[in-house]
């Protein structure tokens, strides 16, 4: 595939403090080069996987998708401007604040801002855990996967398929519209809601272990409004996950056990359990969604729908 994985987020925030008590306090993730302007946060050996940045607003600033050399990136600049979408190479600066060798800069047709690069540095030390975790599942697979909202996924979809190449690994339609994507052997590293809105609506973080995320929810029901979704697993992924509020408003899932996939034999298919096994009660979700929910949860629960209990190697 032309794109290789999820390299990086970048937010921009008015709460740059929250941020550096958050991420690893509850995450795990390291606090790196802070300084005036923000810092960033580590979950492996790279330099950084998101970026934190002062801002007059609390957004996600960018999504940052890695391709494996400058032939690469030439290729995406060609397909998007060939397209219509304006496409402008950043500079040397703003590739030093990703720590990356190069990058394009470029915006889905909702406005999105995605950056495309190559060539991730390195951090100066090993990966320091901001609290006692095993690690994240990340490598090959990337940063994780990006969930986006959208007023019609028929507008924002074409551009991540017909011209970025993802490949659909299921969608459902029930309680909500929702697509999933995959790059790699990730069961998804993007996704799309249609929930009548186009935002930012989660990033997924994968543990390397089910205590990690089991720890992580007794650390965020300490606070108050912590949590937006209950742990539970997916349907799909298979995923054991809970939700957290960000300083920023949007979400981190945090999880253990996601799916992999062979990308060469994966066969698309319509998800019709909901999205859900068990738990996973949203509290952003409207009275009448949140009772559709639970009416597949427990549908699933009574056909005796179960997922593998270990689904790594």
């Amino acid at each position: 595939m032309l794109l290789r994985s999820l390299g990086y987020i970048a937010v921009a925030t008015r709460d740059d403090a929250g941020w550096a008590e958050f991420a690893p306090g509850l995450l795990g993730m390291e606090v790196a080069d802070r300084d005036s302007r923000g810092f960033a946060l580590r979950t492996d050996a790279r330099a950084g996987r998101v970026f934190v940045e002062r801002g007059e607003a609390d957004r996600v600033a960018a999504m940052g998708w890695e391709v494996a050399d400058v032939a690469a990136l030439g290729i995406v600049a060609a397909r998007l401007s060939n397209a219509g979408y304006p496409v402008r190479a950043g500079t040397a600066l703003e590739a030093e604040q990703r720590r990356v060798a190069a990058l394009l800069i470029a915006q889905d047709p909702v406005g999105n801002r995605v950056e495309f690069f190559h060539g991730a540095a390195e951090g100066a030390a090993p990966f320091l855990p901001g609290r006692a975790i095993s690690g994240f599942r990340t490598g090959s697979l990337g940063l994780g996967h990006v969930v986006l909202t959208a007023r019609s996924l028929d507008t924002l979809l074409p551009f991540y398929t017909d011209l970025l190449g993802f490949r659909l690994s299921d969608y459902a339609l029930r309680p909500f519209k929702a697509y999933f994507f995959h790059l790699n052997s990730r069961h998804h590293s993007f996704a799309a809601i249609e929930t009548g809105v186009d935002g930012f609506h989660h990033l997924m973080v994968e543990l390397e272990s089910l205590d990690d995320v089991g720890q992580g929810y007794d650390l965020a029901q300490l606070e108050e409004r912590r949590v937006a979704v209950t742990l539970g697993r997916h349907s799909n992924d298979h995923m054991t996950s809970f939700y957290a509020r960000t300083p920023s408003g949007f979400m981190i899932e945090y999880g253990w056990g996601g799916r992999s996939i062979d990308p060469a034999t994966w066969e698309p298919f319509e998800c019709v359990d909901g999205p859900s096994l068990w738990g996973h009660e949203r509290s952003w979700l409207d009275a009448e969604t949140r009772a559709e929910a639970l009416r597949l949860r427990l549908g699933a629960a009574a056909r005796g729908m179960r997922a593998p209990d270990f689904v790594r190697d």
